[in-house]
C-alpha cells in the first residue's frame, strides 16, 4: 500500500477525489488589477505630459481585453459560480444591448455594450475563485498604486495637480483623474484597510503606510461624497463587528466621543472645508447637478425610451454630466435598468444582513453602503465602472469559500483469498 501511494497510485479500498485546481493568486490578482485599470476612464484634468485620448482609451480597453484573455486562460473549462450579482448584471447587459440597438446614442453605444460584455464575462470567469478575502488585497494595492501616481504628480507639479479650474482641488497630473475619482479610491482603501486591521489581517505599520497618505489625498480633493461614504460605511461595518470583536468595540467606544469633540472644536474649519467656498445657493442645488436632473426628468420620452432607455452613453445629458447613478441608468437603460440595479443592491444588502458577523461581512457592508451613498452624486452603477467592481468584491466576500468538488470514485476492495485456497493454488 505504501509503495502504491509513493508512486501516486490509489490504495486499495480508497476513494479517489478530483479537486478543483486553484489558479495562482498572483494571476487572479493581476486580472483584477487590469479590470481596475480599465475603469480609470479617459476624461479628466490636463496632465503634465499631454496624453492623447486615443492612447488612454487604447490602454484602458487593452487592459480589459487582456484581463478577459488571461481569465479565460486561467479558466479554460469555463467553470463558474452562479450568483445574483452576475445573473443580474447579465440581464442588465441584455437590456443595454436592446436599448443600444436603436442607435439613438450612436455606434458608441454598441461599443460600450461590447466593453460591458467583456467586463461581465471576466467577472464570470473569476467567480470560480470567489470567497473570502482573496481579492481584497489586490483591490487595495491597485488603487493605492493609482493614488501613488497622483502623489507623484502633486510632488512634481503642484500647479498642475491643484489647478484653479477645479477650485484648487486635487486632480491627477500624470493620469487624467478627477477629484471625485481620487476621493473615491482613497476612501475605499482607507475603509478596507481599517477593517483589515480590526480583523488582524494586517499589521498597523503597513496599515498606516496606506491610511495616512490616502487621508491626505482625500482631504486635498475636498470630496464630500467620498468623505461621507467613508464615515457612514465604516460606522455600519464596525457596528456589525461590535458584538464579536473586542477591537471593534474599543475603536467604536473611543471614536464616537473623539469625533464629537473634534466636530465641536473644529466646526468652523470643517464647515469651510465642506462648503469649498461655494454659496448657499450653489450648495443647495449640488453644484448645478439639480438643474441637469430636472431637465432630464422633464424631457419628453417615448414608451420604449422610458422602459429601455436610449442606449449606453457617456453619462451626460445636454452636454452636462448627470452625476447620479439612478438618473443615468434611467436615461440610458430605462426603468428596466433601474429595476435590475435596485434588485442587485437589495439582494447584496439582504445577504450581508443575513450572514453571521465576520470580517468578510463587515467589508461587504462597507462597500455596499459606500456605493449606495455615492450613487446619489456619482454615475456608474449601470456600466463598467469602479462601483461595479466594488459591488463585485462585496459579492465575492459574501460568497462561500471555494471548496474542492469531490467526485467519489470508490474502488471495489479486493477479496481476500483464504490461506487454504492459496495452498490449493
Amino acid at each position: 500500500m505504501g509503495g502504491e501511494l509513493r508512486r501516486g497510485g490509489p490504495a486499495e479500498g480508497s476513494v479517489t477525489t478530483e479537486t478543483r485546481p486553484s489558479a495562482p493568486p498572483g494571476l487572479v490578482g493581476t486580472v483584477w488589477g487590469l479590470l481596475i485599470l480599465n475603469t480609470l476612464g479617459s476624461a479628466g484634468a490636463k496632465t503634465i505630459v499631454p496624453l492623447p485620448r486615443s492612447l488612454i482609451q487604447l490602454v484602458t480597453m487593452g487592459s480589459l481585453v487582456t484581463a478577459f484573455a488571461l481569465a479565460l486562460t486561467l479558466n479554460p473549462r469555463l467553470r463558474v459560480r452562479s450568483g445574483a450579482l452576475l445573473s443580474l448584471l447579465t440581464l442588465l447587459l441584455v437590456s443595454s444591448v436592446i436599448s443600444s440597438a436603436h442607435l439613438e446614442a450612436g455606434f458608441g453605444a454598441l461599443f460600450r455594450c461590447f466593453r460591458l460584455a467583456l467586463f461581465v464575462g471576466t467577472l464570470w470567469l473569476l467567480s470560480r475563485w470567489w470567497g473570502g478575502l482573496a481579492l481584497v488585497r489586490p483591490h487595495i494595492r491597485m488603487y493605492f498604486a493609482v493614488l501613488g501616481s497622483v502623489a507623484v504628480g502633486l510632488a512634481v507639479s503642484p500647479g498642475a495637480a491643484l489647478p484653479g479650474l477645479y477650485g484648487g482641488r486635487l486632480v491627477g497630473a500624470l493620469w487624467p483623474l478627477t477629484p471625485p475619482q481620487i476621493g473615491q479610491y482613497a476612501a475605499v482603501i482607507i475603509g478596507l484597510t481599517v477593517l483589515l486591521v480590526l480583523g488582524r489581517r494586517t499589521d498597523r505599520t503597513s496599515a498606516l503606510v496606506v491610511i495616512v497618505p490616502s487621508l491626505v489625498l482625500l482631504a486635498l480633493t475636498h470630496t464630500r461624497t467620498a468623505t461621507l461614504g467613508l464615515l457612514i460605511g465604516l460606522a455600519l461595518a464596525i457596528g456589525s463587528l461590535v458584538l464579536t470583536s473586542p477591537a471593534a468595540r474599543r475603536l467604536f467606544t473611543w471614536t464616537v466621543p473623539c469625533a464629537a469633540v473634534a466636530a465641536v472644536v473644529f466646526s468652523s474649519a470643517l464647515q469651510t472645508w465642506f462648503l469649498r467656498g461655494q454659496s448657499k445657493e450653489n450648495f443647495s442645488n449640488l453644484t448645478g447637478r439639480a438643474k441637469v436632473w430636472d431637465a432630464l426628468l422633464a424631457a419628453p420620452r417615448t414608451t420604449g425610451e422610458q422602459v429601455f432607455g436610449v442606449g449606453l452613453g457617456d453619462k451626460s445629458f445636454g452636454g452636462l454630466p448627470i452625476d447620479n447613478s439612478w438618473l443615468a441608468i434611467y436615461n440610458e437603460q430605462g426603468l428596466v435598468g433601474i429595476a435590475l440595479v435596485a434588485a442587485l443592491m437589495l439582494v447584496l444588502s439582504g445577504v450581508a444582513l443575513l450572514r453571521p458577523p465576520s470580517l468578510e461581512r463587515a467589508c461587504a457592508i462597507f462597500l455596499i453602503s459606500y456605493c449606495a451613498i455615492a450613487s446619489y452624486t456619482e454615475a456608474g452603477l449601470g456600466d463598467a465602472s469602479p462601483y461595479l467592481l466594488h459591488l463585485a468584491l462585496a459579492a465575492s466576500l459574501l460568497a462561500a469559500p471555494a471548496e474542492a468538488a469531490p467526485l467519489a470514485v470508490p474502488r471495489a476492495p479486493r477479496r481476500r483469498v483464504p490461506r487454504w485456497a492459496e495452498d490449493v493454488r
